[in-house]
């Protein structure tokens, strides 16, 4: 719900703002999600960790002093970097190479302490066993946010009230979620007179948070620092308004990869069931994970990429003249799916090869890294997303390599390639529409969006890719995805009845007279 929240938030910020000052806003907040990020130092990770298997081992009265101390240490860290980022602020702004932002980067910073005690309070309920704390903080962090930033932008303060607001969100979601921590959650327990779990009290109990998240945190932050180095490097070689161009398409795509994410999510415990020394049971389950994943991807990106403008000129308004090229390029990594760029770092993790999915991330960050600066300088922001597209299908590569070479994984390409033929063949009518006729952005969006997916649909039991046993896995994989399920249960349905209709592929002979499997 956040994220929704938020992603719609950047819409509406991004179209009262217009492409220029969205841009420059989008520059600012570099500063303290950089600063963020470096700082953890992999402690949240260590928080969640330990707190729940202290628990588990019958240790619980040590879980007190393992979330203090760790919240201690990071709050000490985030008061230590927000004072010197607001005394340093003008040294900062090299980094955007914006000089004249200093007042902008000043207030920006303002959020780090509290940006601190949000992410380590949310780490501490997940670990905790009470992420529905998490799910709380988490919306009124977007929702205020949202509500401050939009009233604020309204009244004119343009960048400075869209900051404050960016700022305000964190300040009352950090404030309520260390109330609940530690007078709800931590106060009770410590009735008990808990205590650290080593002897050497404060310092043992941060090597141990350490000890354990620098791993993870190596990995989140190689990951979590592309998006900001692709912003860093547009700062020198693109203006204020192209880059407020390519953050409202970044924004679509975010709330795009809610869809893939949720997959992702619902793969990582089916894998995580599944024995890596079991190569069969392994790749039967991996063929159909990626088959099902590229259906519900390829379609949603064939979409985007036809529609891009209309999705654009109905979203934000005509003055994002660039936005919609960017859309359509930042959406072509999604067609990787079919060498399983979403579904491999769910069977790595799931089986616990995390090394292999911190592979993928480095091989990932050091062709942007390079490739960034040396595209961006010749095309700006399309040499960027080039940059980034090269850098995902350098890494979707290596994973399908190392997949099928050290995990013995098998890609099923016959019904992968069928997929994408008739997503190809769908687009027909949408590509009639869009340069053939001069209708309203809308009418063209609907009607196409409409006509391509009926064609879609229809051809899919057709064209052998689903069939009725399928169709019964679906509804069972996308019944546990709540964005999904209201949405395929219909389509599926009818699905279904093409089946019986038309004969499609070979029905199963255990099929009753209403053409369920029994």
């Amino acid at each position: 719900m956040a994220t929704v929240i938020m992603a719609i938030a950047a819409i509406l910020v991004g179209r009262l703002l217009g492409p220029e000052l969205y841009g420059q806003y989008n520059l600012v907040l570099v500063v303290p999600t950089l600063l963020v990020l470096l700082t953890d130092l992999g402690i949240n990770a260590g928080i969640t960790k330990f707190a729940a298997s202290l628990r588990v081992e019958g240790k619980g009265e040590s879980v007190p002093g393992i979330v203090r101390y760790g919240m201690y240490f990071r709050l000490l860290i985030g008061i230590i970097v927000s004072i010197l980022s607001l005394v340093f602020a003008n040294y900062l702004t090299a980094l955007i190479n914006r000089p004249d932002f200093t007042f902008y980067v000043q207030i920006a910073s303002i959020s780090t302490i509290f940006q601190v005690i949000f992410g380590t309070a949310n780490s501490a309920f997940v670990g905790l066993d009470k992420s529905e704390y998490n799910a709380l903080t988490t919306n009124i962090q977007a929702t205020a946010k949202t509500i401050l930033q939009i009233l604020l932008v309204l009244l004119g303060f343009n960048v400075t009230g869209a900051l404050i607001g960016y700022v305000g969100g964190f300040i009352v979601a950090s404030i309520l979620g260390a109330i609940i921590l530690f007078f709800r959650l931590l106060k009770p327990a410590e009735k008990s007179k808990a205590a650290p779990p080593h002897e050497g009290g404060y310092s043992q109990v941060l090597k141990l948070l350490a000890r354990y998240g620098m791993p993870i945190y190596v990995s989140v932050v190689l990951a979590g620092l592309l998006p900001l180095y692709q912003q860093v490097v547009l700062a020198f070689f693109a203006s204020d308004a192209a880059i407020g161009n390519f953050r409202a398409a970044a924004n679509f795509l975010t709330l795009l990869s809610i869809v893939p994410s949720s997959i992702t999510t619902a793969l990582l415990p089916a894998f995580s069931k599944l024995e890596s020394s079991k190569t069969e049971k392994v790749n039967v389950f991996f063929k159909r994970a990626n088959k099902y994943t590229c259906l519900l991807i390829v379609p949603t990106t064939t979409l985007i990429v036809l529609f891009s403008k209309q999705i654009v000129q109905i979203i934000y308004g005509s003055g994002y003249t660039s936005a919609s090229l960017f859309l359509s390029l930042g959406s072509l990594v999604y067609f990787l799916v079919i060498i399983g760029h979403l579904s491999l770092t769910s069977l790595f993790n799931g089986i616990g090869e995390t090394r292999l999915t911190l592979n993928v991330t480095i091989i990932n960050f050091l062709v942007l890294l390079i490739l960034s600066p040396i595209l961006a300088a010749a095309y700006d922001v399309v040499g960027a997303i080039m940059a980034a597209l090269i850098a995902g299908i350098s890494a979707a590569s290596y994973s399908a390599y190392i997949a099928s070479r050290k995990l013995k994984v098998q890609f099923d390409f016959g019904p992968t390639l069928r997929i994408y033929a008739i997503s190809i063949f769908s687009s027909a009518i949408p590509l009639l529409l869009l340069f053939f006729t001069s209708l309203h952005s809308a009418i063209v969006l609907v009607a196409g969006t409409a006509s391509y997916l009926m064609i879609f649909v229809t051809l899919m039991p057709l064209a052998g890719i689903t069939g009725q046993k399928e169709l019964k896995t679906l509804m069972q994989v996308t019944s546990k995805i709540p964005i999904l399920k209201h949405v395929t249960r219909p389509v599926l349905e009818y699905q279904r009845r093409v089946i019986l209709r038309f004969g499609g592929p070979r029905k199963s002979a255990t099929q009753n007279s209403t053409g369920v499997e029994q």
